[in-house]
């Protein structure tokens, strides 16, 4: 099923010279091109998406509640309602009201049996209680990074025993010639997705402290630091990977 009535709109928001590059936001102007945006720009997006169903098949408990924190259009709780007990409760949380208009759209088209509901929220206000799955799809490194450990910690709280996170990043490497590799390479998929030198430059300005990304090694630190018995990465492409914790 289509995310939404715009899911085939080309992205084309950097597309034309900028004199000022402002702060990437998630407003109607992305909200009504993201399905191609996220598929274009993240190497590796439609295997997480995969993986998400593989993994709800299997933690998702009974008469338990499942997240997707910063749900935008609502890719990842439908891979949730669909692969969840009919028992379930899928909870989707994002504080862009373009993205939950939307989001509360894909998900009333959907027959999936479990129940579902489309917050608008910022995740450091959301409350976890009898959680099974939770789903951080490229949220966390949006998130300041001195507040990320709380959130994980809070998250680990609400989950109950046997229950996991995932959590998908852009990750960066210590060693710098790593970094520009990955960096290069990243770019050339973009290219090869049809983007624009301009379109990449521009985005990338962009999205300079907005995302910040941290190295695996954090990510498997604060997990392990959340209190998580299972920590590991479970997916990697180029500068992209997914982390799986099991409590």
């Amino acid at each position: 099923m289509p995310e939404n009535n715009s899911s085939d709109k080309k992205d084309t928001v950097y597309a034309s010279p900028m004199t000022s590059v402002g702060a990437f936001k998630f407003d109607e102007n992305v909200a009504d091109v993201f399905t191609d945006m996220i598929e274009r720009s993240v190497p590796g997006y439609g295997l997480v998406l995969q993986l998400i169903g593989l993994l709800a098949e299997r933690y998702a408990q009974e008469s338990t509640n499942v997240y997707d924190l910063g749900c935008s259009l609502g890719a990842s709780t439908l891979q949730l309602r669909r692969h969840i007990p009919a028992s379930c409760h899928a909870i989707g949380v994002d504080n862009s009201a373009a993205m939950v208009e939307r989001c509360r759209s894909n998900m009333g088209r959907d027959h999936s049996a479990a129940t579902c509901e489309i917050l608008e929220q910022d995740i450091r206000d959301t409350e976890f209680s009898n959680a099974s799955v939770i789903i951080l799809n490229f949220t966390l490194q949006f998130i300041d990074d001195d507040e990320r450990q709380t959130i994980l910690n809070r998250m680990y709280e609400g989950l109950n025993d046997g229950g996991i996170i995932l959590l998908a990043e852009k990750v960066r490497f210590d060693d710098e010639d790593k970094q520009t590799l990955m960096t290069d390479l990243h770019h050339d998929f973009k290219k090869l997705q049809g983007y624009s030198d301009l379109e990449i430059a521009q985005k990338r300005a962009a999205i300079e402290n907005v995302l910040v990304p941290n190295s695996e090694a954090l990510h498997l630190e604060r997990l392990n630091t959340a209190g998580f018995a299972t920590v590991m990465r479970c997916m990697h492409c180029l500068n992209f990977s997914a982390f799986l914790g099991i409590k």
